[in-house]
């Protein structure tokens, strides 16, 4: 007699790739947890006991690493996506001065594939233990009909604090006179990768991958999936001496410098002052992309950008690795609150 009994396997789900893949995960965490992580991995809901604040203030954030996965996907090279899915997260709340202190992930795929999910969660809790974070929780869901063969999402979720007496209150302290401390980008990061896709039509011709771009002999694919840093360490020592702190991302320098910036203020870049990656040049001239939509979209060189009162910015100069004194802050003149000149 004919067996017609039905799985879950057979509907697309497959639950012992499922296990396997959860008990590598359970593997990973396990290497980033720090004595406030209770209970593990495993359970229904993921605790953490804060501990050490007087007074503190809980910061969170979320964020995917959007369709740079898509370029990682052509390259065949998932081994970075972890660490940009952690620093994109933790450099939107160590913006107020905050320590990352737990961050979750959430992976939904059409197949689960093991060696694509190792390779990420390797790179999660990596970045994680860099920062000291603790890698406590996350989801993985096998989504057939959702998502394409093949295809599959990522987001990430991190929490962290600082105490309410030290928080960066920009809105409240920032004022003309202000100087404008940047630190370097490496790239994209993960930011853009839409128009990178459409000005090289990569879903056709990925063969503009392996072109070099300069001298040092990078290609293009090795530009497009560098890392996005994490800037904690670095910017750790400014903490004290800054008024507040831009995370450079999807929107550019016009996008997110105005989230700090009183209604009154405007903030004047000389370009100038700091390298512009040549990947953003190879982009603008095989795209014919005017500069300003550049700097609307990308984040053209500068990954972070520090305000401070002038008395303090020879000491963030100093401690901060890599800083570059990049502008200062204006009355403002005009309904745009950011102006990029090079004043060379």
């Amino acid at each position: 007699m004919k067996d017609n009994k039905i799985t879950y396997e057979a509907a697309g789900v497959d639950l012992l790739a499922s296990e396997k893949i959860k008990k590598k995960i359970k593997d990973l965490a396990d290497k980033t947890y720090t004595p406030n992580v209770l209970g593990g991995v495993g359970g229904f809901g993921a605790m953490y006991k804060v501990s050490g604040y007087r007074d503190p203030v809980l910061v969170s954030s979320t964020d995917p690493v959007g369709t740079k996965l898509l370029v990682a996907g052509m390259v065949g090279d998932y081994s970075y996506i972890g660490e940009d899915l952690v620093n994109a997260c933790v450099n939107d709340l160590i913006v107020v001065g905050a320590e990352p202190l737990f961050f979750l992930d959430y992976i939904a795929t059409s197949k689960l594939v093991p060696e694509v999910v190792e390779s990420i969660v390797t790179g999660i809790s990596e970045a994680c233990k860099n920062v000291g974070c603790a890698l406590i929780g996350g989801e993985t869901s096998e989504m057939p009909g959702v998502f394409k063969e093949g295809k599959f999402d990522i987001s990430g979720f991190v929490v962290g604090a600082v105490e309410a007496d030290q928080m960066l209150n920009p809105l409240e302290t920032i004022s003309e006179g202000d100087l404008l401390i940047g630190l370097p980008s490496n790239g994209l990061h993960t930011n853009g990768y839409s128009l990178v896709r459409h000005v090289f039509n990569l879903e056709n011709d990925l063969g503009i991958l392996k072109q070099r771009l300069n001298k040092s002999g990078e290609t293009l694919g090795e530009a497009l999936l560098k890392p996005h840093p994490s800037y904690y360490h670095d910017l750790k020592p400014a903490f004290p001496d800054s008024k507040g702190i831009a995370h450079i991302t999807g929107g550019g320098l016009y996008e997110n410098m105005p989230r700090i910036l009183p209604a009154d203020i405007e903030a004047q870049f000389d370009a100038s002052m700091w390298d512009v990656p040549a990947v953003f040049e190879f982009i603008k001239k095989n795209g014919s992309i005017d500069s300003n939509e550049m700097y609307r979209v990308f984040n053209m060189g500068l990954g972070m950008v520090i305000v401070c009162a002038p008395e303090n910015a020879s000491r963030i100069l100093k401690n901060v690795p890599n800083a570059i004194l990049v502008g200062e802050l204006k009355q403002k003149s005009s309904d745009n609150r950011v102006k990029i000149e090079n004043k060379r």
